[in-house]
């Protein structure tokens, strides 16, 4: 992460596992689905058709045997 930003969530470092590609395509997935769900033709419209809900103190294990930071 470069000097000016700030990093967001936990950062790993875990195992080349391949292209980022198919991950991508997973995510890009996500959202599509995500838009048909309440009904958003397009991104822009996602956050106006959705309420969003800030969630805090969650703590997801799967990655805590690779954590370089907190």
């Amino acid at each position: 992460v470069a000097k000016y930003r700030a990093y967001e969530g936990k950062t790993v470092e875990v195992p080349y596992r391949g292209s980022v590609l198919g991950t991508a395509q997973d995510i890009l997935g996500g959202v599509r689905s995500c838009c048909t769900y309440v009904g958003a033709g397009k991104l822009k419209e996602l956050s106006r058709r959705t309420t969003f809900i800030r969630v805090s103190q969650q703590l997801n294990e799967i990655f805590t045997p690779n954590t370089v930071q907190n």
